[in-house]
């Protein structure tokens, strides 16, 4: 394929939600992933709010699990629950079957294949094989992670970032609540225990600065002897990964031709790191909006992409970006400050 109407980095949940939508308008799409299978390595708690899996309309293949809400439990030990109808699931199974349904639109996915240098008006692209080529598109749509290629060619890139740890245990026993927990020492962060069947996601989110010399690993080696102390956890660590979570949205994510989506936007909730939903509506909302512009022969209405979801998403991400930036200045009084910064308490809505 030497050109396009659409052309999409990233088959992750935003990516194959746009190429979605826009092959469903007829238009010839063309979606390149750099890693060999979609959606593995999985980099991920792997909760969705429940009903996601109505907006997808895709079925349940990827569903491990219900869960009927939330337990925060505070840095003294107190705890309280929240209910938050969710799924746990199995995130690369998800990919898989977004990216699956994009194809079946009508849309091309290229695994292995690296998009490499914007060139004038054409994209270079690296294949699997080591060979290099070019394409045309009318429309680039970026949804290539917190890291995006195509960010840094509209210079709209993600500089303030998280990491974040995460390995797999056994459980002793089934929970139907996820759990977070917040620490002095997850500077800025939380850790979580995501229950998945007979086994849990157990990880940590910090901010490096701020943490002292302490790294995030030492960090995350307390946190799981703490709930193996705790009888929650068992075993050996499974399936070790880690990455970076965007913690503020972007201020630019439309420019000439080029639009982007989901953590290559910053649409992930600064406090939470949740990123899946937004990735999931944004990344249809991009392919729309590429598909009404190049019908009407009018780039220009590209523009409009992004007024439509800072009207959905806008207020809330701006609110959780406040609420971290308290949080940041204010973690040694974690104690006092959490009920501010923290989604289930009903101060984190007001005003102060």
């Amino acid at each position: 394929m030497s050109h396009c109407d659409v052309f999409i980095v990233g088959a992750g949940p935003a990516g194959s939600s746009a190429a979605i939508a826009a092959a469903n308008r007829g238009l010839k799409v063309l979606v390149v992933e750099r890693r060999q299978i979609v959606g593995v390595p999985v980099r991920c708690a792997e909760f969705i709010p429940a009903p996601l899996v109505g907006e997808v309309n895709l079925g349940r293949p990827f569903v491990v699990q219900s869960v009927a809400g939330m337990k925060t439990v505070l840095p003294g030990g107190e705890s309280h629950k929240t209910r938050a109808p969710g799924f746990i699931i199995r995130r690369d199974l998800f990919d898989q079957t977004l990216a699956e349904a994009a194809e079946k639109a009508g849309a091309e996915i290229l695994v292995g294949t690296r998009a490499l240098s914007l060139d004038g008006s054409e994209v270079v692209l690296r294949a699997k094989d080591g060979s290099i080529a070019k394409i045309r598109a009318k429309v680039i749509i970026g949804a290539d992670g917190p890291h995006s290629t195509v960010g840094r060619w509209i210079g709209s890139v993600n500089k303030n970032l998280i990491s974040a740890i995460q390995c797999r245990f056994s459980l002793t026993q089934p929970l139907n609540y996820t759990e977070i927990y917040f620490d002095k020492e997850i500077y800025a962060g939380y850790g979580w225990l995501f229950p998945k069947g007979h086994e849990a996601n157990v990880g940590i989110g910090m901010k490096n600065s701020g943490s002292g010399n302490q790294s995030i690993v030492e960090v995350f080696h307390r946190f799981i002897s703490r709930l193996k102390k705790a009888g929650k956890i068992k075993g050996d660590p499974k399936h070790r990964t880690a990455g970076w979570i965007p913690v503020e949205p972007l201020r630019v994510t439309s420019s000439d031709n080029i639009l982007l989506a989901g953590d290559a936007a910053g649409h992930t909730h600064p406090i939470t790191g949740a990123g899946v939903h937004h990735a999931v509506v944004c990344g249809t909302m991009a392919g729309e909006s590429a598909a009404q512009a190049i019908e009407n022969g009018n780039l220009s209405l590209l523009s409009r992409y992004e007024t439509e979801w800072r009207d959905l998403f806008g207020d809330m991400l701006n609110r959780a970006f406040q609420r971290r930036q308290l949080m940041e200045r204010q973690w040694i009084k974690l104690n006092e400050i959490i009920p501010y910064c923290w989604v289930t308490f009903k101060t984190y809505y007001g005003n102060d």
